[in-house]
């Protein structure tokens, strides 16, 4: 999975002291994870087939019940006993009431038997309908209890590694746009429905520069506060206190890879200028549309590097308005030696250096764009991302496409930021 999220230190758009804006990293060990597994695939040898062929039953019966909005049926396979959980889930189904679910399934991983108690890893998978190709998987800890012959739900909990969904937190409101599904928790109706507006507005300009096909649709989440946008990521709000937004979603080289969210920091992004709030949704708009065609092997420089290069067309801003962290630091005889390395990109880090990181990809693509063409710097990234092994990747791709290699590539991106900064 990917979180995404870049500096901006404009100040006519600084949105907090730290002062950043939205990009992508992946960094796993900081366990940003929406999509997730579960630990194992099959029974416990201590669960017998017909146990776990019955508890699949009583989840299958509850998915049912939620997409067919039954709240009776939906509540009808929870232990009579649990009033706490039968009331927390009888919130959770209406928050969801306006959600337009297309999919709602479990799949049992490892299930353990202890009389008549069962404890089953689970995996929740869910698709938006209209947008989502494939599901966003969710890791659920799920207890039932034996009762004359049934399994009743006795516990739901998050597995590990799992965030919060948005329905948890309250109920969700929904505004479409052309291009967009506006999901939001405790937000103004009217700042919702611009924020689609903008979203829609993003789109196309993200299609005209990526000039591949994608799905076109937008998720855009919404909570109510940093704090809660820290519960959707599962990491502290701090982390993110300063940034706009953020993109999550898996890397991978299909059409099938699971579905991305925009998860929206309201109060950075409430404090945006408008040309600020159109580089946010272009940038992360643009996370979206490259998705598939990102894999492991693509560096974080030509990642966030080609969303911000996408986000920055047709912008009034310099590029000295774009890289202020670099420029201070070229025009202090500081020029960087090498290409932005990913660890470069943590949030954890240095914010000088994180800026620096954004401010070095954008402009390592701008070049590509600028010298061999913007067709080319599309192919490249296509390219580089369809390969294997990274290093080879991007060697490959610079020899056949810019005719040169990653070290003659250095020189005139180095060559490069001296021209534009000094």
């Amino acid at each position: 999975m990917a979180a995404q999220g870049r500096p901006d230190r404009t100040p006519e758009d600084r949105p907090s002291e730290q002062n950043q804006r939205p990009g992508r990293r992946r960094a796993l060990g900081l366990a940003l994870v929406l999509l997730g597994g579960a630990t194992g695939c099959g029974a416990d040898p201590r669960a017998s087939g017909h146990t776990v062929d019955s508890v699949q039953e009583t989840l299958n019966a509850r998915a049912a019940a939620l997409l067919n909005r039954d709240e009776q049926a939906y509540l009808a396979v929870i232990a009579a006993e649990q009033n706490e959980l039968r009331t927390a889930e009888r919130k959770l189904f209406r928050n969801l009431g306006n959600v337009p679910i297309g999919s709602w399934a479990y799949r049992l991983g490892t299930v353990r038997r202890d009389g008549n108690k069962v404890y089953a890893e689970a995996e929740l998978g869910y698709r938006v309908r209209g947008y989502d190709t494939a599901p966003v998987v969710v890791p659920r800890r799920i207890e039932l209890g034996l009762r004359d012959s049934r399994w009743f739900i006795t516990a739901d909990r998050p597995g590990e590694g799992a965030a919060e969904q948005l329905w948890q937190q309250g109920a969700v409101t929904v505004v479409r746009g052309r291009s967009s599904l506006i999901l939001a928790v405790d937000r103004p109706m009217d700042r919702l429905r611009a924020l689609a507006d903008a979203v829609d507005r993003a789109v196309p300009a993200v299609s005209r520069a990526w000039r591949a096909p994608w799905p076109g649709r937008v998720v855009i989440m919404v909570p109510g506060s940093v704090e809660a946008m820290g519960g959707l990521l599962g990491t502290p709000p701090a982390a993110y206190r300063g940034i706009a937004a953020v993109t999550t979603g898996e890397t991978g080289t299909s059409a099938a890879v699971p579905a991305d969210r925009v998860i929206v920091n309201p109060v950075a992004y409430d404090s945006l200028g408008d040309v600020g709030r159109s580089v946010v949704l272009a940038h992360e708009t643009t996370h979206v549309a490259t998705r598939s065609a990102t894999s492991a092997a693509t560096p974080m420089w030509l990642s966030e590097g080609f969303a911000d290069w996408v986000a920055y067309r047709g912008t009034p801003r310099t590029t000295g308005q774009n890289a202020p962290e670099l420029q201070r630091a070229v025009q202090q005889g500081e020029l960087p030696a090498v290409l932005p390395a990913d660890h470069d990109f943590s949030f954890g880090g240095d914010q000088s250096t994180l800026a620096r990181a954004y401010e070095g990809g954008w402009l390592a693509c701008e070049l590509i764009a600028a010298r061999w063409g913007e067709d080319t710097l599309v192919r490249f990234y296509r390219q580089v991302g369809a390969g294997g092994d990274r290093t080879a990747a991007v060697t490959k791709a610079m020899h056949q496409l810019l005719g040169i290699g990653p070290e003659d590539f250095t020189v005139r991106w180095r060559d490069y930021l001296r021209d534009r900064l000094a």
